[in-house]
């Protein structure tokens, strides 16, 4: 420790003289190239915003640098010679401003920067919030002459992201429409324009998103505005599963009643409903489907049917050879049919003669009590449900039954040598 403090007091007047030198110099060559200022405004870009949020504020630009630089330099310091920068690494997303500092780098190490404005600047944040809002038609003010249905929307839902402290204000979504005086039925995408909770739009500055952004909205224009009641007509599209028919088809309301102007309604006897499909479908259903009205006519209420749709089995016969089998023979008795097979008609669903298809059909002779002789005998078949027996050839059989033979005594065997 003696040596380290004499090595730094030995000779101290001359290492004093020594520093002072040196910070005159520097000075000198600091006042060699005049301080100068640059007040082209530079853009502060922002870096470092955490994930899942929304950059609110501007930060500006830099206005005014001070910096030194070599008078050889001159003119090639501009614009591209400065970057400004704030970090938002560490600014939370509260949705209140925050100052942060700002960073002036240049690109040139010949130019030293000694000072900026502003040195910070405040920086808003904010979680990025999504929700579903309702999506809502509005009408602007009709021409003169002209009247207008309700608007219908192609979508119910539409969603909204950005700002939480915005978002959360937000009610809806709205699509302003215009009527044209031509009178020509509307049918375009419309913008959607989000609406808070005060009934105001959101400003289009504002950072939020809708999605979709345009929707496709319908509305009837009436210049001889009419209505009328019509029966409405199923369009039943498709063809049920193998084996199946549509049996019926009932629609509740059976009639609705429609607007539009009066050429457009003097043709109009019925109103169809929207396709309703019964592709491969075995059992019977409820749908609700809505109206396919021609254009400039439109359904008053709901506009929309429940449809039900009721199916059956397809019927038909088929007919197979079956072979046969005794039901309660005895065993002291032989019975000898006139034939050993017949042909059956089968009747029942389609679908179930198709499984019958391929398949050992047998039918059953009942020769319970039976006396000895010939009798005759009807076939029966036990056939699954839906499946009848609709006719049989021959439809009785001639069953004779006699006594069965003896059995044979064993025939004795060679007696034993004396």
């Amino acid at each position: 420790m003696p040596r380290v403090l004499r090595f730094f007091v030995h000779n101290w007047p001359l290492k004093l003289a020594a520093i002072a030198l040196a910070t005159l110099l520097y000075g000198g060559l600091v006042l060699s190239q005049s301080s100068q200022a640059f007040t082209t405004p530079i853009p502060i870009q922002y870096a470092n915003a955490p994930a899942d949020v929304v950059v609110l504020s501007n930060p500006g630009s830099v206005t005014r640098i001070r910096y030194v630089a070599p008078p050889d330099l001159g003119f090639l310091v501009n614009s591209t010679t400065f970057a400004a920068s704030v970090d938002l690494s560490k600014v939370q997303p509260t949705g209140a401003p925050v100052l942060v500092p700002v960073t002036v780098t240049t690109i040139d190490p010949r130019v030293q920067i000694l000072d900026f404005e502003p040195r910070s600047v405040p920086m808003t944040l904010d979680t990025l919030a999504t929700k579903q809002v309702d999506i809502k038609a509005d009408l602007l003010p009709i021409p003169s002459g002209l009247d207008a249905g309700e608007p219908t929307v192609e979508l119910a839902t539409a969603t909204v992201s950005g700002p939480q402290s915005v978002v959360s204000t937000i009610s809806e979504v709205r699509a302003s429409v215009a009527v044209d005086s031509s009178g020509v039925d509307v049918n375009q995408l419309v913008t959607l324009v989000p609406i808070d909770d005060r009934g105001q739009a959101i400003p289009a500055s504002t950072p939020v998103e809708v999605q979709p952004p345009q929707v496709r909205v319908r509305v009837a224009v009436f210049s001889d505005r009419r209505s009328k009641t019509i029966p409405v007509s199923p369009n039943v599209i498709g063809t049920p599963a193998a084996g199946f028919e549509v049996e019926s088809v009932e629609l509740n309301p059976g009639v609705v009643s429609v607007e539009g102007d009066a050429n457009d309604l003097a043709g109009l006897d019925h109103a169809d409903t929207a396709p309703v499909s019964v592709a491969g479908a075995s059992s019977g259903f409820v749908q609700t489907v809505g109206l396919a009205l021609p254009d400039g006519v439109e359904a008053l209420g709901a506009g929309s049917v429940q449809v039900t749709v009721r199916l059956r089995p397809i019927t038909g016969t088929r007919t197979f050879e079956a072979g046969l089998v005794l039901s309660g023979a005895r065993s002291d008795r032989q019975y000898s049919l006139s034939s050993d097979r017949v042909l059956v008609t089968i009747g029942g669903s389609v679908a179930d003669l198709d499984r019958l298809s391929g398949t050992t059909l047998v039918l059953t002779v009942d020769v319970t009590g039976l006396a000895d002789g010939t009798h005759d005998v009807p076939v029966s078949a036990n056939l699954q449900t839906g499946l009848t027996l609709v006719a049989a050839s021959p439809s009785k059989l001639q069953v004779t039954v006699t006594p069965a033979p003896p059995a044979s005594s064993p025939s004795p065997g060679p007696s034993p040598a004396p």
